[in-house]
C-alpha cells in the first residue's frame, strides 16, 4: 500500500520488513515495512486502536511480554535482527530506551532512577563515574538545574512534567541508539508539553527516535518523517510536511482534515 521510496530512510538504524502482530486470532499489525532513520524523529500518527503503539513495542520486543501475541517479519537495528533467539534482550532494551504515556519513575531517590541502568549494565566503574553519568543524563533531559540540590530526594515527588524528564533522562542513562515514546505528553499540561517537545528536538542530535502520538499537531512540530497508521495498517509514510500538506492517500486525508478520528 505505501511506496517503496517513501518507507525507506537514507541512513536508516533500524528497518522492518513484512512485520506481522497477532494477539490469538486477531491480526493486530498487517505487513508493515518501514525504515527508522538516524538522528530523525519519526512520528506514528492515526485513530485510537489503529495499532500505532503495538507496532512501538515491536520494536524494543516489549510485545513478548504480553500472552498468546506473536511478532513476524524482520526488523533489524544495525544491521542484527532483533528477534534472533540468541540476542540479549535486557540488552536490547538498552539500546533501544522506552518512555510511556504516563510518567513512571522507580520508587527510589531522583539519583538512583537514573542510576540504576548504568548499574545492571555495568557502565560505571566507580561512584564517580556513576555521578557523571547520572548528571550528564539529568542534564541532557534538561532537568539538571531543577533537581541537582535534591537528588536523594524521591523521583515521584516531581511535577509530572518533571517526572516525564526523570524517564527520559533514566532512558539516555544507559547509552541507547533509539528512543521509543509512546504519547510521552498525554498526561502532562501544555507548559510541560513544550517542554519534552523542546528536549525532543535536542535529543535528535544524538539519538533516534520514535514518537506515537494522538496530536497531530505534536507530529507536525516535532518530526522529520511522519507514518500513519489505520486498522493495523501503514497507510501512508513520507516527509511531515508533505504529509500534512499533501497528502497521498484519501485515508490520510480525510484524517488529517478531521473526517474521522
Amino acid at each position: 500500500m505505501t511506496t517503496v521510496g517513501e518507507i525507506r530512510a537514507a541512513n536508516p538504524r533500524m528497518t522492518c520488513r513484512q512485520v506481522n502482530v497477532y494477539y490469538g486470532d486477531k491480526h493486530a499489525i498487517k505487513n508493515v515495512s518501514i525504515d527508522i532513520g538516524r538522528n530523525e524523529v519519526l512520528a506514528m500518527i492515526g485513530p485510537s486502536g489503529c495499532g500505532k503503539s503495538t507496532f512501538l513495542r515491536c520494536l524494543n520486543r516489549m510485545n513478548d511480554t504480553i500472552e498468546g501475541c506473536r511478532v513476524t517479519g524482520t526488523i533489524t537495528l544495525d544491521g542484527q535482527d532483533i528477534y534472533d533467539p540468541d540476542l540479549d534482550v535486557v540488552l536490547l532494551r538498552a539500546q533501544v530506551g522506552m518512555v510511556f504515556q504516563k510518567p513512571n519513575p522507580f520508587p527510589k531517590s531522583i539519583y538512583d532512577n537514573i542510576a540504576y541502568g548504568p548499574k545492571i549494565h555495568g557502565l560505571a566503574r566507580t561512584r564517580s563515574e556513576l555521578d557523571q553519568i547520572v548528571e550528564t543524563s539529568l542534564q541532557k533531559a534538561g532537568l539538571w538545574d531543577e533537581v541537582k540540590d535534591r537528588l536523594k530526594h524521591p523521583g515521584t515527588g516531581l511535577s509530572g512534567g518533571q517526572q516525564q524528564r526523570l524517564c527520559i533522562a533514566r532512558a539516555i542513562a544507559v547509552s541507547p541508539e533509539v528512543i521509543l515514546m509512546d504519547e510521552p505528553c498525554s498526561a502532562l499540561d501544555p507548559i510541560a508539553t513544550a517542554r519534552i517537545e523542546d528536549l525532543i528536538h535536542e535529543l535528535r542530535e544524538q539519538y533516534t527516535i520514535v514518537i506515537v502520538t494522538h496530536s497531530m499537531q505534536q507530529a507536525a512540530r516535532v518530526s522529520q518523517r511522519t507514518a500513519f497508521f489505520h486498522m493495523g495498517d501503514l497507510i501512508e509514510v513520507g516527509p511531515t510536511d508533505r504529509i500534512f500538506t499533501r497528502p497521498r492517500h484519501s485515508l490520510t486525508e480525510d484524517y488529517i482534515t478531521g473526517r474521522f478520528g
